[in-house]
């Protein structure tokens, strides 16, 4: 699809998980090739078998070079767990899965870490390898680690969502790390660069969170002279894709598009809902909140690209009208 001829800035999606990843990969679709920057969480980080694995630069990297697999939306389509199942033969603990075509991405981003490259730079070199246009962009290059406070003790991120099953209820979230991290010099020339901001509909506690918690990151969102949108993670009281619904609540939040406009309201200009949530159009306006109503479901890629278009011209609209 050729590149929309209104877009002179850069479009900045602020993304993790598989929800940020689909929207990311829509706005993609419209052919905006390096106008398109995501910032995306890297909290989740962790260490696994000597490796250092970004499960969420992966998911966006995997889905906008076509090879994630559309069954889980995380990991390569058909790849496959021999290595994995050899770490089982030699009793190594195989909880969180690893397919042989994903290691080779996990090798070589610590061997280009344990080089000295920055991570960003190591995302770039992968990332155009795969023939991705758009620029993915770590958060940070320091490494910050989501912490999650359960009633069984604290759990890194990893612990609690994959191998627990996010079973254990929420009771607080911290991010290690958080107070040394800056954004990086190519997410601030993101910023400075853009044209609309869009909050993609990834958890906001553990996606967008560690973002918002960068040292400067939500004051440069409060001051910013263009459009600012989110897209609903929560569609008629439920997310459509993992614990954000049960996180909201353990942590006294409101489990709806207005729950998640409260997280955001300091800089958010407007916020993207499902028809299941019109009956919140007017409790958003009232909270200053422009609400854009759509079917905000991606069931396919023709969706993806569907709501990305939406959204884009939902936030061209506001532009001027509410900074």
């Amino acid at each position: 699809m050729a590149q929309p001829p209104e877009v002179t800035g850069t479009v900045v999606v602020l993304a993790g998980g598989v929800g940020g990843a689909k929207l990311a990969h829509g706005f993609a679709q419209l052919g905006l090739g390096h106008r398109l920057a995501i910032i995306v969480n890297t909290a989740d980080d962790f260490e696994l078998y000597g490796l250092t694995i970004s499960p969420d630069l992966d998911t966006v990297m995997y889905t906008l070079a076509g090879i994630a697999n559309p069954a889980t939306g995380w990991g390569i389509l058909g790849d496959t767990a021999n290595t994995l199942a050899m770490l089982g033969r030699y009793g190594r603990p195989t909880w969180f899965w690893l397919g042989d075509r994903d290691l080779a991405t996990h090798i070589l981003r610590t061997e280009r870490l344990h080089q000295g490259a920055r991570l960003t730079e190591v995302i770039s070199e992968l990332a155009g390898a795969l023939g991705v246009a758009a620029r993915i962009l770590p958060m940070c290059d320091e490494p910050v680690r989501t912490i999650v406070h359960t009633p069984v003790g604290d759990l890194p991120f990893q612990e609690y969502f994959v191998r627990r099953r996010q079973q254990d209820p929420v009771l607080g979230v911290r991010f290690d790390g958080i107070e040394h991290a800056r954004p990086t010099p190519e997410v601030e020339r993101a910023l400075e660069e853009a044209e609309i901001v869009v909050l993609a509909p990834s958890n906001p506690i553990v996606s967008i969170g560690p973002l918002l918690a960068l040292p400067g990151f939500r004051e440069r969102l409060r001051h910013a002279t263009v459009p600012i949108v989110a897209v609903s993670p929560i569609v008629g009281g439920r997310a459509l894709k993992g614990p954000a619904d049960r996180m909201l609540a353990s942590l006294g939040h409101e489990v709806s598009p207005l729950g998640v406009a409260r997280l955001y309201q300091d800089f958010l200009d407007g916020l993207v809902i499902d028809v299941q949530d019109t009956a919140l159009a007017d409790a958003l306006r009232n909270m200053g909140i422009e609400p854009y109503v759509t079917d905000a479901v991606m069931h396919d890629e023709s969706d993806r690209a569907r709501l990305a278009r939406e959204t884009l011209d939902f936030a061209r609209r506001l532009h001027g009208v509410t900074r």
